[in-house]
Order: C-alpha cells, then structure tokens, then sequence
C-alpha cells in the first residue's frame, strides 16, 4: 500500500510551510512517527513525523514551498525492511573500475605541451623612463603594478600619468562569497519588522535605571531561590512584574489599533524575545501578571528551551499585548526596538555597566541599564508612553516597596 503524506495545517491561518531540511534520504527505510523533515512555516519550525513505516519516496526538495494539504512523500508500507548487510563484493568491484583508467591519465601527461607564445613583456622587465618614474614616486605607485605600452614593455609617461593607485587592494586572501535562501520564518519576520517601520507612527523614549536595589536582591536571595526553586533569579522576572504593574496604571500601552478601533485588554500577555536557531522567535507569557516571581522565571526557562530546541509552537507564539527584548545578554548598550505588530510598544534592556550617578548630593558608582521604550504615537501619546516608563523605573529601582509588598521573602516563596 502506498501511503500519501500531505502537509498538515501547522496553525489557522498558515496557507503554506517551507521544506527546511529532509532529515532521511530518497529510498530510504522509515519507521512509524518518525521524524522525516523540518518544515518552516512563517511563524515557526516543526517536525513532519513519518505516519507509517516503510520505504519513503520524496515528492518536494528543501527549500520547495509546498501548500497545506499537498503531498510531500510517499511510503511504500508494504516494503520489508532491509537487513543492513554490507555493500557486496559486486558494488566494492564497480567501486575500483574507474582506477583502470589510470593508463590513459599518465599518456595525457606525456604528450607533448604546446608552445606558449612568448610573452611580450613580463611586468619585472618593465622599466619607466625617467620622467615615468618621477610620476610613479609621487604617486606612490610600483612599476610592477601597471602595464607599459612602450617598445618590449616599457613604461612611458603617459602610462605613469594615467595609472591610478591601487587603494589598498588586498592580495592573498578569499573573496568568496555565497548565496542562500532566507528561511519562511527569517523572510516572514523581515516583512512585519518592515510593515511596523511603514505603518506605525513609531517613536521611541529612553530612560535609565539604577539597579543597585535588584542586584543586592538577588545577591541576598540567589542561592536559596535555586535552591528551593530550581531556578535562576534573573532581572526577567523584576522586568515583567514591573511591565505588568505599569501596563496596568497605563492602559492604552496595553492596547492596539484594528482599522479604526481601538482594542484594550485587561490581562497582560508578555512577549518575550529570544534567539532561536531558525532565528528571532517571540513566545508569550500568558496572563503574566498573575504569575510570581518564581512563575515568570519557570515559564521563560520553559520557552527558551523549546524555542532553541525548535519545539516551540505557533500558539505559543502568537498573540500578545506587550513585548520585552533583551538585548542587554549581547553586550547591547543602548537601541531602538522595533514594535511586534500588531502591538504599541516594545520595551528594550540593556546591558548593564557601572557608572557615575549622584545620589542624595554625591556622585557615587552605580550598575545602570538604560532602558527604551518604542511604541506607536497613533494610539499612544507622549503622557502614556513616558508615564509607563518612569512607572516601570520607579518599579525597578525600589523593588522591594513596590513589587514585594516588603516581603521580599513572601515574594518570592522561601
């Protein structure tokens, strides 16, 4: 029986997936669920398992973009399968038979060469005139490295006069380059960061934030949050709890346009940007602000694991009110953040460095992150967007008043 596999429908509004990479060969025996392929689709990278085992056929090549419902392979169910012998006395004789044209290789070898015709000059034999070679000097210019027009070879003025430097040309090293296909979901992540530099009012406001008061949190409670926990104590889940808090005093942060309304939401789904192998993936927090210290951390460990193993999922990546980039993890000092549409606003970290602030009349050291804010004017003024982020500053810098209730130890559940 000869099995047909279609591209099943990776999500609701997914027309098509991209053939990734196959990961069996043509002919090649598979067994039931299997994984034969990685398809992308503009949201996300999946794996096609096998639905039967038998022999494969293939019926796409990578890169081919196939419709949901078409048929990518097919699988002979009835075919037995191979033992796993080793190649045949018969396949290693074919293999040696191309070493018997080795005879006519070494005649070619012998034949007499053609006469080369000589050359007209060789650049080490060329030799300016004087008035050349005061040219070349000023220009700084070899004899070697142009070609005169004068009897045998021979550098005149006017070739020295219409010799152009070299500009650093560099000699020795490659200059190759290459060429490949961008993936669905690169290609599909270019044309929406494109559509929201098109298509939104975007603006973006800054503002930094002393991070003494986190970092002696977590310097204080680290050991014992991993130890009862299982996990890190990041600045992620200090960031989130502060977003919640100021999406909450500043609503239309938390809000976005569809045609000519305006839709609000009374719960805050956290985008998260992340780096997966395929490239920028952005799954959701749900409902993160109901979620505790210990539950934004479980949860961004959670996504981040799947998103870099390539298990993460279209639902988990789509919808969202509101999204934190970190690109403060790659040394990023300070960047506009470009908006996930269809959101308004975009808040991204930094990293964080050690500088001179003054506090109470003194300047003194502190670890500073500068904080940005990108969000659409559209639907969010000035008020709004500067008001969240101060709101998100205060938040941060006194951590323990606003976000722990002065529980520090309540709030995170040691």
């Amino acid at each position: 029986m000869i099995l047909e596999m279609k591209v099943p429908s990776p999500g609701e509004s997914i027309k098509e997936v991209e053939i990734a990479t196959w990961l069996v060969k043509d002919g090649d025996y598979v067994e039931k669920d299997q994984a034969i392929a990685e398809v992308d689709s503009d949201k996300a990278t999946l794996e096609l398992p096998a639905e039967a085992s038998g022999i494969i056929t293939l019926k796409a090549e990578e890169g081919d973009a196939v419709a949901v419902g078409a048929v990518v392979c097919l699988i002979d169910t009835d075919a037995a399968k191979p033992s796993g012998s080793t190649p045949t006395p018969a396949a290693e004789v074919k293999a040696e038979a191309p070493k018997a044209e080795a005879p006519k290789a070494e005649e070619k070898k012998v034949e007499a060469p053609k006469a080369a015709p000589a050359p007209v000059a060789t650049y080490a034999a060329q030799t300016p005139s004087p008035a050349a070679r005061k040219i070349l000097d000023e220009k700084n210019i070899q004899p070697s490295d142009i070609v005169g027009t004068g009897k045998d070879g021979r550098i005149t003025k006017d070739d020295a006069v219409n010799a152009v430097p070299s500009m650093g040309t560099p000699t020795g090293g490659t200059r190759g380059s290459e060429r490949t296909k961008l993936s669905m979901l690169r290609r599909k992540v270019a044309e929406r960061l494109v559509s929201a530099k098109n298509e939104t009012a975007m603006l973006t406001t800054f503002n930094e934030v002393d991070m003494t008061n986190i970092y002696a949190l977590r310097e204080e409670y680290k050991e014992a949050f991993k130890a009862k926990h299982g996990l890190g104590l990041g600045f992620m889940s200090f960031f989130t709890k502060a977003v919640t808090r100021a999406l909450q005093l500043y609503p239309d942060v938390n809000s976005m346009i569809d045609g000519q309304e305006k839709i609000a939401y009374d719960f805050c789904d956290i985008s998260v940007a992340v780096s997966g192998p395929k490239g920028l993936m952005v799954p959701v927090m749900r409902n993160a602000e109901t979620l505790s210290f210990r539950g934004v951390e479980a949860e961004i460990k959670r996504l981040a694991i799947r998103a870099r193993d390539g298990q993460i999922t279209v639902d988990e990546m789509t919808g969202g009110t509101f999204t934190i980039s970190n690109g403060g993890v790659f040394g990023s000092m300070l960047s506009t953040p470009i908006i996930n549409p269809p959101q308004s606003g975009i808040l991204g970290m930094h990293n964080v460095v050690e500088r001179a602030v003054v506090r109470n009349g003194q300047i003194v050291i502190a670890p500073v992150m500068f904080v940005a804010l990108s969000y659409d004017h559209r639907i969010i003024d000035g008020r709004e967007s500067v008001g969240f982020l101060v709101a998100v500053k205060e938040a941060l810098e006194n951590p323990v008043e606003i976000l722990m209730n002065n529980n520090p130890k309540k709030a995170l559940e040691l």
